[in-house]
């Protein structure tokens, strides 16, 4: 039998389970675990400049391709704790993600040693499974449970932390005959699917709500397969945004208070039947549950059981992984429109997409300071459908989930649940490093921006390019437009003159000096008209250079983004006047349907 460290096994491990890439920062604690990684070779490593970094540059690795499981490495102390609000993003989001951790010795663990701290215990609630592992030879065992944890049910992170004297520990082990688990997804039955689409026959204004599930599933294909054999409009949540192109003609668009679209919530309220495949009716999609349940009848579909019920109790819930549920869903379908037993949704269809037409957002202004809506409007001339967009929150995330456009599955990569700031930037770098030949274009607002700013080195550094856009209003622009029902406008403004660049004025950071400072390339855009100029000079920047390449856009200071607090009937929909700061626009009536 083979001897080597448990360290060693653990990598080699690594290998076997599919993992060619890994993010982190070493410390004297999981400093064996780098050398078998170097040791072992087969799994290429970015050096991140923030452990927080490297938790994101993971899920952004996994979030790119079916399949990818990314690993983010680090001590377990304060660079264990930095990569809790990665876990809490994957957990969110159903994202699997494996956290490894060096830890202090054994025999001192409990007795405040340096930079000791209990991270499993702290990492219990944003995991799948969180372990501290005490005897090298469970080391094998917990690692390959650790990957069939985060690809069995609804996926998830799984933090490991391994004592240092145990990563050192020799144990026998043969990696030539390690095997992974199969994982564990459940299915749905065909007596349950034959339900769910007589629920569906039934009705005469039905929708399918397609969430990350179908996603991570796989499944788009066999989504959009079995909204055109039965002519179901769908509705995509944020985190399924993609799955069928923008353009299709069964799309209805986007619902939501905030990342919607006006006639994907006017069509939602006309609807009386929803079948949610892989969603969670996560509250900015549903508003207030009166309101989105009212009138209609809803199947839930979801891998997880305990999700089915979590929020509102539909009519009927089947606990199945997406695909497997929408193999049986296109098997049925096919024999019930055999037997003449599907309806005519071609008027109901069509009825959609008159909305579309009819309800669109304004996005083409020539102001200057200019407004965001131009910035979307341009984004969508100059990049194409094979682009992937990277973002996480903020009015910079709402407005371009409003107005972008997104034609391939995991071509919008977004925090959903977490949405912590400073992940735009990480996960960019993870998403890019798992697709180099994809274009990447990052979405940011200043704040969000500045938070990780540090990680544009690691672009420089290991040849990462991509584009991002930095949308600069020197405001913590949605805490500013939610403070308006309070009545204030309190620690939101981040304006200040920058003495060493005085012809910003007001809007304070000179990005393009740091974005420089850090080994890449920026163009600031003043003039709207300047902005298709500007991409395409960011397309030849990074193509020559191989680094991220920051386009700023200055933006007038106050621009309130269409949304709602309450529900989907209520959205406010903004005039399209510039305002002087301090001075909010008016509001036009919500849509009411």
């Amino acid at each position: 039998m083979p001897r080597m460290t448990a360290a060693r096994a653990a990598v080699e491990i690594l290998k076997r389970e599919g993992v060619a890439h890994a993010f982190g920062v070493p410390g004297a604690a999981i400093n064996p675990f780098y050398a078998a990684l170097k040791g072992a070779g087969g799994i290429d490593h970015t050096l991140a400049r923030h452990v927080e970094g490297a938790s994101h540059m993971a899920e952004g690795y996994t979030r790119a391709h079916p399949g990818n499981i990314g690993v983010c490495i680090g001590t377990s102390g304060p660079a264990g704790t930095d990569m809790i609000t990665g876990l809490y993003s994957a957990i969110g989001d159903s994202i699997p993600i494996l956290c490894v951790t060096g830890q202090a010795p054994t025999a001192v663990i409990q007795k405040e040693d340096f930079q000791a701290v209990d991270i499993a215990s702290i990492a219990k609630p944003v995991t799948k499974a969180a372990t501290t592992v005490m005897e090298a030879a469970q080391v094998p065992g917990v690692f390959q449970q650790a990957f069939h944890l985060m690809r069995s049910g609804r996926p998830g992170p799984v933090l490991i932390d391994l004592p240092i004297d145990v990563q050192l520990t020799e144990i026998d082990f043969d990696p030539e005959t390690y095997e992974p688990l199969p994982a564990f997804k459940p299915a749905a039955t065909r007596a349950q699917v034959e339900k769910a689409l007589a629920l569906l026959n039934a009705s005469e204004r039905p929708l399918i709500v397609a969430g990350g599930g179908v996603i991570n599933a796989d499944a788009s294909e066999l989504l959009r397969e079995f909204a055109e054999l039965t002519g179901t409009p769908v509705v995509p949540t944020l985190m399924g945004w993609g799955i069928l192109a923008d353009d299709h003609e069964l799309n209805a668009g986007m619902v939501g208070l905030q990342t919607s679209h006006r006639y994907g919530n006017a069509t939602f309220l006309e609807s009386d039947f929803v079948l949610g495949i892989g969603n969670r009716w996560a509250n900015r999609h549903t508003g207030t549950l009166d309101v989105y349940t009212r009138g209609r009848t809803f199947v839930h579909v979801d891998i997880e059981p305990t999700q089915i019920g979590r929020i509102f109790a539909p009519d009927y819930g089947i606990a199945s992984d997406a695909g497997a549920a929408l193999e049986l869903f296109i098997e049925v379908a096919k024999e019930f429109k055999a037997a003449g037993e599907l309806p005519d949704r071609s008027a109901w269809a069509a009825s959609t997409q008159e909305r579309k037409a009819q309800l669109q957002r304004r996005t083409h202004f020539d102001d200057i300071p200019m407004k965001p809506q131009r910035v979307y409007e341009e984004m969508n001339q100059a990049f194409g459908p094979e682009t992937r967009y990277v973002t996480t929150i903020g009015l910079s995330q709402i407005a371009g989930a409003q107005m972008l456009h997104v034609y391939k599955p995991r071509h919008w990569i977004n925090c959903g649940q977490a949405g912590p700031l400073g992940w735009t930037i990480p996960a960019a770098l993870g998403v890019a490093t798992a697709d180099p030949e994809t274009p990447v274009v990052a979405l940011s607002g200043d704040y969000d921006f500045q938070f990780m700013l540090e990680e544009l080195a690691v672009g420089a550094q290991h040849k990462i390019p991509y584009i991002h856009v930095l949308v600069n209003n020197a405001y913590l622009g949605l805490i500013r437009q939610a403070q308006r029902n309070l009545d204030i406008n309190f620690q939101v403004n981040l304006e200040f003159e920058n003495i060493n660049s005085p012809e910003l004025g007001v809007y304070g950071v000179d990005h393009v000096k740091v974005v420089e400072g850090l080994g890449c390339k920026a163009v600031r855009v003043t003039d709207p008209s300047q902005l298709g100029a500007a991409f395409e000079e960011a397309k030849k920047l990074a193509a020559e250079h191989r680094v991220p390449v920051v386009v700023e856009a200055i933006l007038e200071r106050i621009t309130n983004i269409s949304m709602s607090g309450s529900d989907i009937a209520g959205v406010n929909e903004w005039e399209d006047l510039a305002t002087e700061p301090g001075h909010a626009p008016t509001a036009i009536k919500p849509l009411k349907v």
